[in-house]
């Protein structure tokens, strides 16, 4: 039904606040255009760098999920960082549009996106092993777009193309692991002055 599909801002701008960022700029024409042609939809945002994200280290979900594979009892804590991983997962489960704002870092996603990423690829929930491979299990219509910022521009097919991981990532783990139908990119490029200077000179 309609109410299937809400759409989930995941903003992994770690300065979310700062509407200076191209990347929270594109974020807000986003919100604009979507609530002029969707105006009964819901939009939530996840300001990932407000939250807690539960991180892929021995002190939180590496140990948990150890545990909780060989059937261990959890401490306290750790209970708690299984309460939130869980959390996390049934909230990015529960929308089948989701939309991604980043900036470039070191041309790779954010790391608070990576712990994010962390906590939601999880087999025989978003994915699964099967004899053939991995297979996805969020294949009921969900689409995710990117809308991306970089201080150079990745799209001119040069040497630089291939330097760009975060859309490959992104792509690779939303259509062929987790089974999502689409995956789409909005950049903003160029944005750093010595970038626009270099195209104007």
């Amino acid at each position: 039904g309609k109410t299937d599909m809400n759409t989930l801002i995941i903003n992994a701008q770690p300065d979310y606040k700062n509407d200076a960022h191209y990347s929270i700029q594109l974020m807000n024409h986003f919100i604009g255009l979507f609530k002029e042609k969707y105006p009964n939809d819901t939009l939530e945002i996840r300001n990932l760098a407000g939250e807690w994200i539960p991180r892929a280290t021995m002190d939180e979900l590496l140990t948990v999920r150890g545990k909780q594979i060989a059937k261990k009892p959890l401490t306290e804590q750790e209970e708690k960082v299984a309460q939130r991983t869980d959390e996390l997962l049934n909230d990015f489960m529960s929308f089948h549009r989701i939309v991604i704002v980043m900036p470039l870092h070191n041309f790779n996603i954010p790391s608070i996106l990576k712990d994010y990423m962390d906590n939601i690829l999880v087999a025989r929930k978003t994915f699964k092993y099967t004899p053939e491979g991995l297979a996805g299990l969020m294949t009921d219509d969900r689409r995710v777009l990117l809308l991306q910022a970089s201080g150079s521009i990745y799209t001119n097919n040069d040497r630089y193309s291939s330097f760009e991981f975060s859309r490959m990532y992104l792509d690779t783990v939303f259509t062929q692991v987790m089974g999502f139908d689409s995956f789409q990119i909005v950049r903003a490029q160029g944005t750093s002055k010595s970038a626009w200077k270099a195209e104007r000179d």
